[in-house]
């Protein structure tokens, strides 16, 4: 059974930094595709960014050149750095995992998601 765990949530202001991280239980994280997403309330769950199980990333529009995902293989975990944060970036923070490599930016495509971690940006 894979499990993931976000941390790293919170209330900041508009132009604060967050970083938020997603432990990855069981031995098949170094081959997964990983992705965050995000929702807000009364909206669908949007894609972030996604980071393949060997090189390679992509970034939602909205996201780009602000926000970083990176993975540490030997820790089991995916991080999301996020810099200069907006008012439009305050949701709910899921990580899911897609053993398939099918380096997707739809929610469909994941089989594994964690529980989410609030993020609340105040302007």
């Amino acid at each position: 059974q894979v499990q993931l765990i976000e941390s790293g949530g919170g209330l900041v202001q508009a132009g604060d930094s967050l970083r938020l991280s997603c432990a990855v239980s069981g031995r098949g994280f170094s081959n997964y595709d990983m992705g965050w997403f995000r929702q807000a309330p009364g909206k669908e769950r949007n894609f972030v960014a996604v980071i393949r199980w060997r090189r390679g990333y992509i970034y939602a529009d909205s996201v780009k050149g602000r926000f970083t995902i990176s993975r540490d293989n030997a820790k089991n975990t995916v991080y999301l750095q996020m810099n200069s944060l907006k008012a439009d970036d305050t949701a709910v923070y899921y990580c899911a995992a897609d053993p398939d490599q099918q380096y997707s930016t739809t929610p469909a495509a994941y089989d594994y998601w964690g529980q989410g971690t609030q993020v609340t940006v105040s302007s």
